[in-house]
């Protein structure tokens, strides 16, 4: 049986400009400039990275996070960290979305 979420899937990304090399292209290079050294090192980004994973919830994103991370010389603490710092800002998004319903139900008069 396979499985839909398959890892080795993440060695096959590059295939995404298959059908669409120009876009591809485009995105692979903007990509890079984002990755690479600037204000943040590398390993700022990929912890960044790694919480934006799970926020977003991308298996493919956190495996390949994950590794980057151990890469380039974070440790557990630190990733664990970063999830946790996703976990809140999503958290707390989902909560102040919250105002938006009691605005709803008071226009309603509920």
């Amino acid at each position: 049986m396979s499985d839909y979420y398959n890892p080795a899937d993440l060695n096959k990304f590059a295939e995404i400009g298959k059908d669409a090399p120009e876009l591809a292209t485009k995105f692979f290079d903007y990509y890079s400039a984002v990755f690479a050294e600037g204000e943040l090192t590398a390993r700022e980004k990929a912890l960044i990275a790694l919480g934006v994973a799970h926020a977003v919830q991308c298996p493919y994103c956190i495996d390949a996070y994950t590794r980057s991370c151990l890469e380039k010389g974070s440790h557990l603490g630190e990733m664990t960290e970063a999830v946790h710092v996703a976990n809140a800002i999503r958290g707390g998004a989902s909560l102040v979305h919250g105002i938006q319903m009691r605005k709803v139900a008071d226009k309603l008069g509920m």
